[in-house]
Protein backbone atom coordinates (compact mmCIF):
# COMPACT_ATOMS: atom_id res chain seq x y z
CA UNK A 1 0.00 0.00 0.00
CA UNK A 2 2.94 2.30 0.86
CA UNK A 3 4.92 1.52 -2.52
CA UNK A 4 4.47 4.88 -4.29
CA UNK A 5 6.96 7.89 -3.25
CA UNK A 6 6.41 10.81 -4.97
CA UNK A 7 10.45 11.64 -5.14
CA UNK A 8 10.48 9.31 -8.11
CA UNK A 9 8.32 11.76 -9.91
CA UNK A 10 9.22 15.16 -8.75
CA UNK A 11 9.90 17.17 -11.56
CA UNK A 12 8.08 15.29 -13.89
CA UNK A 13 5.90 16.47 -17.28
CA UNK A 14 3.17 15.19 -15.11
CA UNK A 15 4.31 17.67 -12.18
CA UNK A 16 4.91 20.36 -14.90
CA UNK A 17 1.43 20.39 -15.81
CA UNK A 18 -0.15 19.87 -12.36
CA UNK A 19 1.73 22.51 -10.70
CA UNK A 20 1.57 25.15 -13.55
CA UNK A 21 -2.26 24.50 -13.53
CA UNK A 22 -2.37 25.05 -10.03
CA UNK A 23 -0.76 27.99 -9.31
CA UNK A 24 -2.89 29.56 -12.35
CA UNK A 25 -5.97 28.48 -10.34
CA UNK A 26 -4.58 29.89 -7.34
CA UNK A 27 -3.58 32.90 -8.90
CA UNK A 28 -7.26 33.51 -9.76
CA UNK A 29 -8.98 32.87 -6.54
CA UNK A 30 -6.35 34.71 -4.39
CA UNK A 31 -7.88 38.06 -6.20
CA UNK A 32 -10.59 38.29 -3.55
CA UNK A 33 -9.83 39.72 -0.06
CA UNK A 34 -12.09 36.90 1.21
CA UNK A 35 -9.95 34.03 3.05
CA UNK A 36 -9.23 31.07 0.86
CA UNK A 37 -9.14 27.40 2.37
CA UNK A 38 -6.94 25.14 0.67
CA UNK A 39 -6.96 20.90 1.35
CA UNK A 40 -4.49 18.99 -0.69
CA UNK A 41 -5.88 15.44 0.13
CA UNK A 42 -1.59 13.20 -0.67
CA UNK A 43 0.37 16.14 0.07
CA UNK A 44 3.29 13.78 -0.29
CA UNK A 45 7.10 15.15 1.39
CA UNK A 46 6.69 19.02 0.13
CA UNK A 47 10.17 19.22 -0.91
CA UNK A 48 12.66 16.73 -3.31
CA UNK A 49 15.84 17.23 -4.22
CA UNK A 50 16.70 16.63 -7.57
CA UNK A 51 19.61 15.15 -6.95
CA UNK A 52 18.49 12.34 -4.80
CA UNK A 53 18.68 8.64 -5.05
CA UNK A 54 14.97 8.84 -5.90
CA UNK A 55 14.86 11.45 -8.87
CA UNK A 56 18.18 9.71 -9.79
CA UNK A 57 16.91 6.20 -10.48
CA UNK A 58 13.74 7.50 -12.02
CA UNK A 59 15.84 10.10 -14.30
CA UNK A 60 11.56 12.16 -14.60
CA UNK A 61 12.62 15.49 -14.04
CA UNK A 62 15.27 15.71 -16.63
CA UNK A 63 11.78 15.04 -19.23
CA UNK A 64 9.95 17.61 -17.39
CA UNK A 65 11.44 20.33 -15.23
CA UNK A 66 14.96 20.45 -16.05
CA UNK A 67 13.70 20.21 -20.02
CA UNK A 68 11.59 22.81 -19.50
CA UNK A 69 14.20 25.29 -17.58
CA UNK A 70 16.77 24.39 -20.32
CA UNK A 71 14.86 25.19 -23.54
CA UNK A 72 13.23 28.75 -21.88
CA UNK A 73 16.34 29.92 -19.65
CA UNK A 74 17.18 33.47 -20.29
CA UNK A 75 20.62 32.38 -21.49
CA UNK A 76 19.08 29.70 -23.96
CA UNK A 77 20.07 30.73 -27.50
CA UNK A 78 18.67 27.16 -29.50
CA UNK A 79 16.04 27.00 -32.25
CA UNK A 80 14.07 25.51 -29.91
CA UNK A 81 13.72 28.21 -26.99
CA UNK A 82 10.04 30.48 -27.08
CA UNK A 83 10.62 33.90 -27.24
CA UNK A 84 6.98 34.57 -26.48
CA UNK A 85 6.55 32.35 -23.07
CA UNK A 86 2.62 31.69 -22.42
CA UNK A 87 2.20 33.63 -18.81
CA UNK A 88 1.41 30.17 -17.03
CA UNK A 89 4.60 28.73 -18.00
CA UNK A 90 6.30 32.29 -17.08
CA UNK A 91 4.06 32.10 -13.69
CA UNK A 92 5.59 28.36 -13.02
CA UNK A 93 9.21 28.92 -13.70
CA UNK A 94 9.33 31.90 -11.54
CA UNK A 95 7.85 30.00 -8.90
CA UNK A 96 9.57 26.82 -9.28
CA UNK A 97 13.34 29.30 -9.19
CA UNK A 98 12.18 30.50 -5.89
CA UNK A 99 13.11 27.58 -4.32
CA UNK A 100 16.34 27.70 -6.56
CA UNK A 101 18.33 30.88 -5.59
CA UNK A 102 21.57 29.94 -7.02
CA UNK A 103 20.04 29.67 -10.24
CA UNK A 104 20.53 25.82 -10.88
CA UNK A 105 17.75 23.30 -10.03
CA UNK A 106 18.46 21.47 -6.82
CA UNK A 107 15.03 21.38 -5.26
CA UNK A 108 11.31 20.79 -6.49
CA UNK A 109 8.87 22.09 -4.69
CA UNK A 110 5.47 19.47 -4.28
CA UNK A 111 1.86 21.24 -4.09
CA UNK A 112 2.37 21.93 -0.51
CA UNK A 113 5.12 24.27 -0.89
CA UNK A 114 3.84 25.71 -4.26
CA UNK A 115 0.47 26.50 -2.67
CA UNK A 116 2.13 28.04 0.45
CA UNK A 117 3.97 30.63 -1.27
CA UNK A 118 0.79 31.68 -3.46
CA UNK A 119 -1.06 32.42 -0.24
CA UNK A 120 -1.74 35.40 1.72
CA UNK A 121 -0.93 35.67 5.14
CA UNK A 122 -2.82 38.92 5.31
CA UNK A 123 -6.08 37.46 4.40
CA UNK A 124 -5.64 34.76 6.39
CA UNK A 125 -5.74 31.78 4.13
CA UNK A 126 -5.19 28.59 5.15
CA UNK A 127 -3.80 25.51 3.93
CA UNK A 128 -4.57 21.76 5.76
CA UNK A 129 -2.57 19.03 4.47
CA UNK A 130 -3.15 15.33 4.50
CA UNK A 131 -0.29 12.42 3.87
CA UNK A 132 -1.00 9.16 5.09
CA UNK A 133 2.64 7.69 3.96
CA UNK A 134 4.60 7.07 7.46
CA UNK A 135 7.76 8.16 5.95
CA UNK A 136 6.82 10.75 3.54
CA UNK A 137 4.38 12.31 6.46
CA UNK A 138 7.13 12.86 8.86
CA UNK A 139 9.60 14.95 6.50
CA UNK A 140 6.21 16.68 5.38
CA UNK A 141 6.08 18.16 8.84
CA UNK A 142 9.38 18.73 9.04
CA UNK A 143 9.62 20.60 6.18
CA UNK A 144 6.44 22.57 6.76
CA UNK A 145 8.16 23.58 10.21
CA UNK A 146 10.90 24.91 8.61
CA UNK A 147 8.57 27.57 6.92
CA UNK A 148 7.49 28.76 10.05
CA UNK A 149 3.73 29.40 8.99
CA UNK A 150 2.31 29.16 12.14
CA UNK A 151 -1.40 28.19 12.06
CA UNK A 152 -1.71 28.81 8.74
CA UNK A 153 -0.45 25.41 7.86
CA UNK A 154 -1.32 22.28 9.24
CA UNK A 155 -0.35 18.76 8.45
CA UNK A 156 -1.96 15.58 9.28
CA UNK A 157 -1.41 11.69 9.06
CA UNK A 158 -4.72 10.74 7.90
CA UNK A 159 -6.43 9.02 4.73
CA UNK A 160 -7.19 12.76 3.50
CA UNK A 161 -10.37 11.21 0.71
CA UNK A 162 -11.98 10.93 4.61
CA UNK A 163 -10.17 14.24 6.23
CA UNK A 164 -11.49 16.79 3.76
CA UNK A 165 -14.92 16.48 4.86
CA UNK A 166 -14.68 17.87 7.76
CA UNK A 167 -13.43 21.38 6.47
CA UNK A 168 -16.31 21.67 3.62
CA UNK A 169 -18.11 24.13 3.64
CA UNK A 170 -15.41 26.57 4.84
CA UNK A 171 -16.47 29.33 6.89
CA UNK A 172 -15.53 31.77 4.37
CA UNK A 173 -17.02 29.82 1.56
CA UNK A 174 -14.22 29.38 -0.52
CA UNK A 175 -11.77 26.67 -1.27
CA UNK A 176 -9.79 24.89 -3.70
CA UNK A 177 -8.98 21.06 -2.99
CA UNK A 178 -6.18 19.44 -4.60
CA UNK A 179 -7.39 15.42 -4.73
CA UNK A 180 -3.92 13.97 -6.23
CA UNK A 181 -3.36 10.21 -4.48
CA UNK A 182 -1.01 7.84 -6.14
CA UNK A 183 -3.47 5.70 -8.25
CA UNK A 184 -0.73 3.01 -7.17
CA UNK A 185 -4.25 0.68 -6.27
CA UNK A 186 -7.44 0.24 -8.24
CA UNK A 187 -9.41 1.42 -5.60
CA UNK A 188 -7.98 5.14 -5.99
CA UNK A 189 -10.37 5.92 -9.03
CA UNK A 190 -13.41 5.26 -7.35
CA UNK A 191 -12.05 7.05 -3.81
CA UNK A 192 -11.26 9.94 -6.01
CA UNK A 193 -15.08 9.68 -7.96
CA UNK A 194 -16.91 9.04 -4.13
CA UNK A 195 -14.89 11.87 -2.52
CA UNK A 196 -15.76 14.29 -5.58
CA UNK A 197 -19.62 13.67 -5.30
CA UNK A 198 -19.36 14.07 -1.66
CA UNK A 199 -17.22 17.43 -1.78
CA UNK A 200 -19.92 18.73 -4.38
CA UNK A 201 -22.80 17.92 -2.15
CA UNK A 202 -20.93 19.48 0.91
CA UNK A 203 -19.49 22.47 -0.97
CA UNK A 204 -20.40 22.47 -5.01
CA UNK A 205 -19.04 26.10 -5.42
CA UNK A 206 -15.57 24.94 -4.59
CA UNK A 207 -12.85 24.36 -6.68
CA UNK A 208 -11.95 20.49 -7.15
CA UNK A 209 -8.68 19.81 -8.96
CA UNK A 210 -8.31 16.36 -10.06
CA UNK A 211 -4.82 15.13 -11.33
CA UNK A 212 -4.91 11.75 -13.13
CA UNK A 213 -2.25 9.49 -15.30
CA UNK A 214 -2.92 8.26 -18.46
CA UNK A 215 -2.08 4.78 -18.52
CA UNK A 216 -3.32 1.34 -20.21
CA UNK A 217 -5.90 0.69 -17.54
CA UNK A 218 -9.80 0.90 -17.94
CA UNK A 219 -10.27 2.68 -14.67
CA UNK A 220 -8.00 5.61 -15.70
CA UNK A 221 -9.90 6.36 -18.95
CA UNK A 222 -13.38 5.99 -16.97
CA UNK A 223 -12.19 9.09 -14.46
CA UNK A 224 -12.31 11.48 -16.57
CA UNK A 225 -16.08 10.46 -17.61
CA UNK A 226 -16.91 9.84 -14.56
CA UNK A 227 -15.75 13.51 -13.48
CA UNK A 228 -17.59 14.99 -15.98
CA UNK A 229 -21.23 13.44 -15.07
CA UNK A 230 -20.59 14.31 -11.60
CA UNK A 231 -19.99 17.69 -12.74
CA UNK A 232 -23.01 17.95 -14.89
CA UNK A 233 -25.38 16.05 -11.93
CA UNK A 234 -24.56 19.10 -10.28
CA UNK A 235 -24.64 21.64 -12.76
CA UNK A 236 -20.98 22.82 -12.62
CA UNK A 237 -18.94 23.93 -15.13
CA UNK A 238 -15.54 21.74 -15.75
CA UNK A 239 -12.11 22.07 -17.52
CA UNK A 240 -9.81 19.20 -18.87
CA UNK A 241 -6.67 19.02 -19.93
CA UNK A 242 -4.37 16.27 -20.70
CA UNK A 243 -0.26 16.46 -21.78
CA UNK A 244 1.13 13.20 -23.45
CA UNK A 245 4.97 13.66 -24.17
CA UNK A 246 5.03 10.67 -26.26
CA UNK A 247 7.22 7.68 -26.95
CA UNK A 248 11.29 8.19 -26.74
CA UNK A 249 12.09 6.16 -29.69
CA UNK A 250 15.56 5.96 -28.44
CA UNK A 251 15.10 4.28 -25.88
CA UNK A 252 13.87 1.07 -27.88
CA UNK A 253 16.09 -0.67 -30.08
CA UNK A 254 13.91 -2.95 -32.72
CA UNK A 255 14.28 -6.68 -32.04
CA UNK A 256 15.28 -5.92 -28.49
CA UNK A 257 12.55 -6.30 -25.51
CA UNK A 258 10.99 -3.07 -24.70
CA UNK A 259 13.43 -0.99 -22.29
CA UNK A 260 9.70 0.67 -20.49
CA UNK A 261 9.15 4.27 -20.98
CA UNK A 262 7.19 4.85 -17.51
CA UNK A 263 4.62 7.29 -17.47
CA UNK A 264 4.12 9.23 -20.79
CA UNK A 265 0.23 11.15 -20.06
CA UNK A 266 -1.33 12.57 -17.75
CA UNK A 267 -4.55 14.64 -17.15
CA UNK A 268 -5.96 17.15 -15.28
CA UNK A 269 -9.63 17.90 -14.16
CA UNK A 270 -11.19 21.23 -12.58
CA UNK A 271 -14.87 21.80 -11.68
CA UNK A 272 -15.58 25.58 -10.82
CA UNK A 273 -12.84 26.66 -12.77
CA UNK A 274 -11.36 30.35 -13.05
CA UNK A 275 -13.16 31.63 -16.29
CA UNK A 276 -9.48 32.66 -17.43
CA UNK A 277 -8.13 29.31 -17.19
CA UNK A 278 -8.92 28.06 -20.78
CA UNK A 279 -7.25 30.62 -22.76
CA UNK A 280 -4.27 30.73 -20.30
CA UNK A 281 -3.90 27.04 -21.48
CA UNK A 282 -5.03 27.22 -24.79
CA UNK A 283 -1.41 29.06 -25.26
CA UNK A 284 0.66 27.29 -22.76
CA UNK A 285 -0.24 23.70 -23.69
CA UNK A 286 1.25 23.69 -27.51
CA UNK A 287 4.66 25.27 -25.58
CA UNK A 288 4.89 22.93 -23.49
CA UNK A 289 4.52 19.52 -26.51
CA UNK A 290 6.82 21.83 -28.19
CA UNK A 291 9.34 21.40 -25.74
CA UNK A 292 8.86 18.40 -23.95
CA UNK A 293 7.87 15.97 -26.38
CA UNK A 294 9.89 13.50 -27.67
CA UNK A 295 8.33 11.13 -30.16
CA UNK A 296 5.51 9.23 -31.12
CA UNK A 297 2.13 9.52 -29.14
CA UNK A 298 3.01 13.06 -27.92
CA UNK A 299 0.15 15.31 -27.81
CA UNK A 300 -2.37 17.90 -25.94
CA UNK A 301 -6.23 17.98 -25.73
CA UNK A 302 -8.64 21.07 -24.08
CA UNK A 303 -11.72 20.91 -22.97
CA UNK A 304 -14.84 22.62 -21.33
CA UNK A 305 -18.32 22.30 -20.50
CA UNK A 306 -21.16 22.62 -18.04
CA UNK A 307 -22.65 25.82 -16.61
Amino acid sequence: MFSYRHAFHAGSHADVLKHMMLIGILRHLTQKDTALLVVDTHAGAGLYRLDSEFADTSGEAATGVVKLFAALAPANTSETAIKDIAPLIQDYLETVAEFNPGGQLKVYPGSPFIVQRVLRPQARDKLKLFELHPTDSKVLAANVAQLGAGRQVTVAREDGFEGVKAFLPPPSRRALVLIDPSYEIKSDYQKVSTCLQDSLKRFATGAYVIWYPIIPRAEAHELPRRLKTLATQARRPWLHATLSIGQDEQRNVPGEPDQGQGLTASGMFVINPPHSLKAGLAAALPQLLQILGRGRGQGQTLESGGA
